[in-house]
This record gives C-alpha cells, structure tokens and sequence, in this order.
C-alpha cells in the first residue's frame, strides 16, 4: 500500500485525513507489516465510505481489512438517522450475519485423538456441506416466516438446543427489527431446505485445541482451559442472506439516486435509514440474521446429536455466537458522547467491554467472548472485547486473517488434494465433499492469523485469551 496518504498517529493506529467527498476521515489498524501488504483498494474504500451521508466519528479499517464489495472488508463504520444517515447493502455483506459459534467439550484432546477420524467421517457425514447444499430439515411457508421472526430463538422452540444458550448468543438468539414480509419469495425459496446446513468457500466446522492461555483470569471466566476441546461452527445465512443483499444492491443503486446522494462508488449504494427502502432493507436483513443464528442454532444440536453417539454423555456447551456481516442500533461512545447509531460490521465482529448490558451476568464483569476464526492449518482465538473499543472503534474488532489473494489466485498455487496431505502430515485431519474448495481456502491465501491478532490486542480493540488449533475441519 502507498503510504503517502496516512499519518501514523502510533504503533497500530494509522489515519487517513479527509479530502475529495469525505465528511469523515478513515482509521486503520495496522502495523507496519500489515499495512505493507494492504492492497491499496482498501483506502479506496474506505475513502467512499467516509463519503456517506451521516457518518459520524470515523470510517474503520481492522487489521484484517482487505478488499471488499462496496465497503472494505474489516471495514466498520456508523451513521446517525437523524442526520439523514444512510444503510448499504455493501457495508453488511453478501454472506449476512455470516459469523462463528464456539461450544466448549470439557474434554481433554488424549480422550479425543484415539476417535478423531471416526468423528472427523461422522460429523462430515451428517453435517450437510458445500455450494447449494441440502439436509433433511424441511421449512414449510410459515415454518420459514417464523423462523425468520425467531431466529435461534424459534430454533430453541423445536428443540435444536436449550433455551440458556440464547443468553450466549448477540442479541439473545433473536433481533426483533425482523420483518419476513420484506425478504422477497426467491430469497426464501433458497432457504426451505438450507436450515441446517454448512454451505461452501470459507465456511467450516472445525475441532480445536486449546494451546495457549493468555489471561487466566478472563480465561477461567469463559471456562477455557489449556489442552481441552472446542467446537466452532463458521456459517451464515446461506442462499436467503446472499439473495436479501443482491436484491437490495440493486434497489439502492436507484434509491441513492432518488435521494440526491452522490456516490463514490456504485458499490457503496444507500438508501437514507429513514426511507421507505432502508427500513425495508433494515427488516430484510434482520430477518436474514435470524436465519443465521436459528442455522447455527440447529448446526450445534446436529453436532452435539453426532458428537454424543461416539462421547456418551458429553456436553457441548456453548461459549458464544457472534456475528460478522450486520448492522445494528446500538449505543456507542463518539469523542466520549454517547450516541445512538446504526453500525455497520462487515467482516468485523462487536467486541463489547465488561460492564455492557447485552452480556449475560457471568461474563459481564470480563467482557464479550470475540471468536476469532483460522484457515484450516492456522490458529484461531478467543478474545475479550475491552472498554477501550468502545472510544477508539466503535466496539469492533477484526473477525479472522484477511485474505491475501483471491481464490481464483488460490486455486491456480494449489491443488486441495495436496493442501489436504500437507494439512494431514501436520496432524490436521480436513473432510471435505470440494477439493476445489479447499485449494481456494488454502492457508497461504491469508494474512498471518497471529500477527492481526497481536495488532488486534495491542490496539486495544480487543484483548487475547486464547489460542486454539486445529485437529479436524470439515469443509464444503
């Protein structure tokens, strides 16, 4: 990246000044490596996005930001409706509330590598997997509408899962904003039999271990301990969510225009949050968050279902559920003002201090769990959201490693046949039903994990807990 538009303002803070349209100026959150190796896109865009109507504070970058549809991806930013602020389909996401689940085994990993192949084929055979992938769960018309009103919620209803996890999922397994009539019939004709279902590209279903513990006060918190277990489930909103934003691209193209709002890019298509489009947009979407939650939901119950069959009488429980691609009224501290705002999220996860309402009551004194997840051969981490997120990035930090290349590129460097021997010569078992899907997932297509990690904390947008890697991924 050409750096002669930033001013380092410190050791992981990176400002972009505003000029041209901008009303904002764009941070980035980087050290030098990172930034070296940012593609230049990402200033781009997160010039456009400082350029919306309403913004307030600043346009964000994570240190895992890298090229994206409208809005950088890692890229964060809020917008005040009585302002005339505006919602973009693009600064959401495609893969809407597409996110990570992470549920705790309390089993250690010598109980489970004796069994780990046999799990490894289980779980790749009842845990439906790859592009346009199909189970056996069928949604009726009204079936679909209430879970798209429900969410996990409605999931926890039909017995995928117990109703104390909600409290450990965002927004307790449930966004109220929701209104199925706004999501249109061929985005929930791709839905009636996608409910439980993994889907493909980096999407996963991954058993880790536990190696590291960074803060062992946090980490008792969260219940985390050093060479035991976990589960994490990578998905979203499958085919509705990706069809809820095609739909409402292309219908904000035009609203922008109707609304006199000028933009940089047609990617960054708007529609005012007050509009008749961007409330349907905002029902729309929360609905398509609720189909995520309620299929990470009935993923777990599926997983724990097989799980128990190999570990009677095993539990599963569940750390956390955050999301990636959202936006969502929140309240938020600007120049140390409290504000009500619309945040976007795109390939960002919240990271809410100790003391925030929405937390349960036995992880509010620590903070919120931000499960940050791998790629197949590297770590992934847990997190804890901090107070000073909440003043320096409007309680966000990054949500994995970041691509580096893309998956056209990927797959012309490697075959997912060898990806799959080098993974399993370094003890990682992968299952997959597309080898094509796992050369474009490849690990050296990403940034180092570790490193955005390290920013990531250093920053403080968030403040390491652990380290987990790889034992088995399923793939699609």
């Amino acid at each position: 990246m050409n750096r002669a538009q930033l001013t380092r303002k410190n050791e992981t803070e990176w400002m972009l000044e505003p000029h041209g349209a901008m009303r904002a100026p764009g941070v980035l959150f980087a050290d030098e490596a990172l930034i070296e190796d940012m593609d230049e896109q990402v200033l781009h865009q997160l010039a456009g996005v400082a350029s919306l109507p309403g913004i307030v504070g600043a346009a964000y970058a994570m240190p895992d930001a890298h090229w994206g549809y409208g809005f950088p991806i890692g890229g964060v930013a809020a917008f005040d409706a009585d302002q005339g602020g505006v919602v973009s389909a693009g600064g959401v996401g495609f893969d809407i509330s597409c996110g990570v689940r992470t549920a705790l085994t309390k089993l250690h990993v010598d109980e489970i590598r004796p069994k780990l192949e046999k799990l490894a084929n289980l779980l790749l055979a009842r845990i439906p997997a790859g592009v346009g992938s199909t189970g056996t769960i069928k949604l009726s018309t009204t079936e679909l509408d209430d879970m798209l009103a429900g969410g996990a919620v409605w999931a926890v209803q039909r017995g995928y899962g117990t109703a104390r996890e909600l409290e450990r999922i965002e927004s307790h397994g449930c966004v109220l904003e929701a209104d199925p009539a706004q999501v249109s019939q061929n985005a929930k004709g791709r839905q009636y039999d996608e409910m439980g279902t993994l889907g493909s590209g980096n999407h996963y279903l991954e058993l880790q271990e536990i190696v590291e513990i960074h803060d062992e006060r946090i980490a008792a918190a969260y219940g985390l301990r050093v060479g035991e277990v976990a589960v994490s489930i990578h998905c979203g909103s499958r085919g509705l969510g990706h069809q809820v934003a095609t739909e409402y691209s292309k219908r904000m193209v035009a609203a922008a225009a109707r609304h006199g709002i000028a933009l940089a890019d047609r990617e960054l298509a708007c529609a005012p949050l007050r509009s008749d489009e961007g409330r349907a947009y905002l029902g729309a979407m929360s609905a398509a968050i609720n189909c995520a939650l309620a299929n990470r939901q009935m993923l777990l119950e599926l997983v724990r279902r097989a799980w128990q069959e190999i570990f009677r009488g095993a539990e599963l429980d569940l750390l956390y559920d955050v999301s990636h691609n959202t936006c969502r009224l929140e309240d938020t501290l600007v120049d140390g003002q409290p504000q009500k705002l619309w945040v976007h999220r795109k390939g960002a996860t919240r990271a809410f201090g100790p003391g925030h309402p929405e937390l349960p009551p036995d992880l509010r004194a620590v903070g919120q769990p931000v499960l940050i997840g791998g790629t197949m051969g590297t770590a992934s981490y847990i997190l804890a959201g901090t107070a000073e997120s909440a003043t320096r990035a409007l309680a966000s930090a990054c949500h994995g490693a970041g691509r580096t290349m893309s998956r056209t590129q990927a797959t012309k460097k490697w075959q997912g046949r060898q990806v799959m021997d080098d993974l399993a010569r370094r003890g990682v078992l992968i299952r997959t039903r597309s080898y094509r899907g796992i050369a474009e997932e490849a690990p050296g297509a990403y940034k180092d994990v570790d490193r955005v990690v390290e920013v990531t904390h250093a920053a403080g947008l968030a403040r390491k807990v652990a380290r987990l890697v790889p034992l088995a991924c399923v793939k699609g």
